[in-house]
C-alpha cells in the first residue's frame, strides 16, 4: 500500500507536481517488485549467442521491442548527461512535474463511471446525508 502521493508537510499541503513525481516512483517500485522474467526469449539468449561477448545489443530490434515494457519510461525524471540537460535548459524535476500536472489537468478527459457504480455512489451519499 502506498500512502500519501502528492502530500507535503505531513499531509497539510497537496501538490499536483508532487503527485506526478510520486506516481513515477510508484511505477518504478511496482516494476522492481514484479521481478525479472528469465524466459530465454525475453532474455535474448539466442541473440546473445549470435552477437557474442562484447557485442552491442542496444540497437537490436529485440532490445527496442522489450525496453518499454521492462523499464519504466520516466517523463519527469531526466536521465540525460549533465551537459545535455544543461543545454536543454536545466529544468528541475519539480518544474517538469508541475508542467506535466498542469497539462494533465488541462487535457484529461476521464471515462464516465458505469451507470450502476454512479447509482450506487449516489445512494451512499444520500444515505449519509439523511443520517446527519
Amino acid at each position: 500500500m502506498i500512502y500519501g502521493p502528492g502530500m507535503l508537510e505531513m499531509g497539510m499541503t497537496f501538490s499536483f507536481g508532487q503527485l506526478v513525481i510520486d506516481d513515477e516512483i510508484a511505477a518504478m517500485v511496482k516494476r522492481v517488485i514484479s521481478g525479472i522474467d528469465f524466459e530465454d526469449s525475453l532474455m535474448g539468449v539466442d541473440l546473445i549467442k549470435e552477437i557474442g561477448i562484447g557485442g552491442h545489443f542496444l540497437s537490436e530490434r529485440h532490445t527496442l521491442d522489450h525496453l518499454r515494457s521492462e523499464q519504466v519510461q520516466s517523463t519527469v525524471i531526466d536521465r540525460r548527461v549533465r551537459e545535455e540537460w544543461e543545454g536543454m535548459g536545466s529544468k528541475s524535476i519539480i518544474q517538469s512535474a508541475n508542467e506535466k500536472a498542469a497539462e494533465l489537468i488541462r487535457t484529461h478527459k476521464p471515462d464516465p463511471l458505469p451507470q450502476d457504480m454512479a447509482k450506487e455512489l449516489k445512494r451512499i451519499v444520500q444515505s449519509a446525508e439523511t443520517k446527519k
